[in-house]
């Protein structure tokens, strides 16, 4: 079995790039370390494939969980996929079952996983927000916790 990733610096990359490849034959990816950016990742196209399909099926199946009914097995299963959901309100579950399974089939559309990133992050967040008595309290406050409706933005400058 093949380790899951190994850090190299970008450097060696290139500086060999053949041997610095063929080190996809002992990990997964290879995690290119940059001094002034953000690391890098490098893998094996059809790893990259195979993983997009995993990702394909799964939105798919949690699309289709959702379309037949089966959102109570789903919210049961939640807290085992995303332990800090048992923060969460439990009127939020459904909402956020929906949102992720939208997002999910719109990530995949669009070959993009950032979407469901966000997502699940801003879940989270909220969540942390649940889960801490005294935070809760300030930014649901009135009036000094919530200020209202932000405006739209102006025009740029």
């Amino acid at each position: 079995m093949t380790a899951a990733f190994e850090d190299v610096p970008f450097s060696e990359l290139l500086h060999h790039p053949a041997a610095t490849a063929r080190r996809l034959d002992a990990v997964r990816v290879l995690r290119l370390r940059r001094r002034d950016a953000g690391d890098l990742a490098l893998m094996r196209v059809d790893r990259m494939e195979r993983d997009a399909d995993v990702v394909d099926f799964t939105s798919r199946l949690l699309a289709a969980l959702v379309r037949t009914e089966n959102v109570p097995a789903l919210r049961e299963a939640l807290p085992e996929a995303l332990p800090w959901s048992t923060f969460l309100p439990a009127e939020d579950i459904d909402t956020l079952i929906s949102e992720l399974v939208d997002t999910a089939r719109g990530a995949v559309a669009l070959d993009n996983l950032t979407p469901i990133a966000l997502l699940l992050a801003q879940w989270r967040h909220s969540a942390e927000i649940h889960a801490d008595p005294a935070l809760f309290d300030i930014l649901t406050r009135e009036p000094e916790g919530d200020l209202g409706p932000v405006p739209a933005p102006g025009p740029a400058e």
